[in-house]
């Protein structure tokens, strides 16, 4: 095998680079050449947790990749099972940083949600994942890494769709969901189609762009919320920098049909006035009207809508000819709100800390009651 290089993490690349990365390593090796489809689609078709498992090539050549090519992990922390079959998980990166995926099995479909950043800097009201702030970005393999680690963790898992709608704004890191997109729709990456891959933005003008540039039939929704720009800024201080008729003029590119997802919130979003306003936004680009409840643990402060108005609203919409679907709340036994769990996690261990800091100068305080005073002493 080859002298000591630097590590490349082939699971941060497309799978044609990562190919192309594998093919000249071989010829270094003076290997077969088929040898290179065989580490590839140990990457993400069929995926190991480590190069040990790939048992179909030699002993030297596993230690060889695992020596230049070492399989990144996004560690599992925590895991949360619903009564209705949806999971969260919470996966630590290896700086310490936390994101959160959840997948929703809904018959033969499996859709998995996942994250784009640590954090977010967005701040919308609605949103859990706000009040942390952002933290970073992620990089391609971490993004589409979470789709690989459910696969690792049960391949019957495997989503058959998957949503950028976890934490953070996706057009806010666009070179690593660009090639995550590419990873997750490759046939020899994830093999996911393109339809089934969604995309959702506040309205990033700049990425909604590059993001239109792109030839697969990707899914655009754009997070909505409310039908007018002062309605918008009140929940969404982004419609300061990206103004909604922007926004919209901004989705006229896409070839694809778009969804408006729009969170229901009692007595800010959900009057008859803010449904005929939704309407005619909808009409102009035909778009799909995606209805969410506000899922109570993600808004501390903000009410969900009650079900008959949800309802109410939704059908005024369709009496318009919009097409709109109401989809039931998910995980309501769990942290499932965008945010709610890494935010529950770190409040925890704040906690932890702090009672452990107390404990520690109250077992001091106690120490000094029962010496004598000339024996303590002060530094």
């Amino acid at each position: 095998m080859s002298d000591a290089r630097t590590p490349l993490n082939l699971l941060d690349r497309t799978p044609a680079a990562a190919r192309a990365a594998v093919a000249a390593w071989i010829a270094s090796q003076e290997l077969p050449r088929y040898r290179a489809d065989q580490i590839v689609r140990r990457l993400w078709t069929a995926p190991v947790a480590d190069w040990a498992d790939a048992t179909e090539l030699p002993a030297a050549l596993r230690a060889g990749l695992a020596r230049d090519f070492p399989l990144a992990r996004l560690a599992e922390s925590v895991v949360q099972r619903s009564a209705d079959g949806t999971v969260k998980y919470l996966f630590r990166l290896a700086d310490g940083e936390a994101i959160e995926s959840v997948l929703i099995p809904s018959g033969t479909r499996r859709t998995l949600c996942i994250s784009s950043q640590a954090g977010c800097a967005l701040k919308c009201a609605f949103c859990a994942t706000g009040t942390m702030g952002f933290r970073r970005n992620l990089s391609a393999f971490e993004i589409a890494g979470q789709v690989r680690e459910i696969i690792l963790r049960d391949p019957a898992d495997k989503p058959t769709n998957v949503v950028f709608m976890g934490m953070g704004e996706p057009l806010l890191n666009w070179p690593a969901v660009d090639t995550a997109l590419t990873i997750l729709n490759d046939p020899a990456g994830l093999g996911i189609g393109a339809r089934r891959i969604t995309v959702s933005t506040v309205g990033i003008l700049p990425g909604m762009t590059e993001f239109a540039r792109r030839p697969e039939q990707f899914r655009l929704a754009i997070s909505l919320h409310a039908p007018t720009s002062p309605q918008r800024l009140a929940i969404m201080p982004v419609e300061k920098k990206y103004a909604l008729d922007d926004v919209l003029k901004a989705a006229e590119a896409f070839r694809k049909r778009v969804t408006f997802e729009y969170v229901m919130i009692g007595g800010v979003n959900d009057a008859d006035t803010d449904a005929d306003h939704l309407a005619k936004l909808a009409r102009r680009l035909g778009a799909l009207v995606n209805i969410l409840p506000l899922h109570p643990g993600g808004a501390p402060g903000l009410a969900p809508t009650r079900a008959p108005r949800i309802r109410a609203f939704a059908e005024r919409l369709r009496h318009q000819g919009i097409e709109a679907t109401v989809r039931r709340s998910r995980g309501l036994d769990i942290n499932a709100a965008c945010g709610q769990l890494r935010v529950e996690v770190e409040k925890n261990r704040r906690r932890d800390a702090t009672a452990a800091r107390t404990g520690a100068a109250e077992a001091i305080a106690e120490a000094i009651e029962v010496v004598p005073a000339h024996e303590v002493e002060v530094e």
